[in-house]
C-alpha cells in the first residue's frame, strides 16, 4: 500500500480536479448560453462535448500517474491516432460539423426561432430555424418544408436576421 502511496495521492488531487474544472467549465458555458439566450438542446450539446474531452485527457493523465511504460503507451497512441486519423481523413466534414456547431453556438448571432435569410445564388433560404443540432441547422420555411444545412455551410453562408416571431 505505501508504494503506491504518490499514485493514490496523485488520483485523488486529479479526481478533485476533474470535479472542480468540470464543474467550472459547465457554469461558463451556461453563463454565456444566459447571456447570448441560447437554447437548451444547445447548452446540453456543448456540455456533452466539453465533458468527453475533460474525461478523455483526464484518463490520459491517469495513465501517467500509475505508470504505464511511455513507449508502450506511445505504440497505443500512435496505431490509435493513425486510424482515426485515416478516419477522420475519410470523414472530414464530420470534424469540420462539430466544429462548426460550437463555433455556431459561442459566437453566432442566430438562435433557435430567429427567422433568417441565407443568400445563395444557387438556392436562397428563408424561414425559422427550428434546430441546430450537431451536424445540422435545420430552417422551417413558409410551406412547412425541414431544410436541412450541414453546420459548416451555415457557418460559410451570408445570413440576415429577421428577428424572432413568436407562434400563437
Amino acid at each position: 500500500m505505501s508504494e503506491y502511496k504518490l499514485q493514490i495521492i496523485e488520483s485523488a488531487v486529479l479526481v478533485l480536479s476533474y470535479i472542480v474544472v468540470r464543474y467550472s467549465t459547465t457554469k461558463a458555458i451556461e453563463k454565456i448560453a444566459l447571456k447570448y439566450l441560447h437554447h437548451s438542446t444547445r447548452v446540453k450539446l456543448v456540455k456533452k462535448v466539453n465533458n468527453v474531452l475533460l474525461f478523455f485527457i483526464c484518463a490520459g493523465i491517469f495513465v501517467f500517474i500509475w505508470g504505464v511504460q511511455q513507449k508502450d503507451l506511445l505504440v497505443v497512441l500512435s496505431s490509435v491516432l493513425t486510424i482515426l486519423g485515416i478516419a477522420f481523413f475519410a470523414q472530414w466534414s464530420i470534424i469540420s460539423n462539430i466544429t462548426a456547431t460550437l463555433i455556431i453556438f459561442f459566437n453566432h448571432p442566430a438562435k433557435i426561432g430567429d427567422y433568417i435569410t441565407i443568400h445563395d445564388k444557387e438556392y436562397p433560404v428563408y424561414g425559422r430555424i427550428s434546430d441546430i443540432g450537431v451536424f445540422f441547422v435545420i430552417i422551417k420555411n413558409d410551406e412547412n418544408e425541414l431544410i436541412t444545412i450541414p453546420s459548416n455551410v451555415f457557418l460559410q453562408k451570408v445570413i440576415s436576421k429577421k428577428g424572432e416571431k413568436k407562434e400563437v
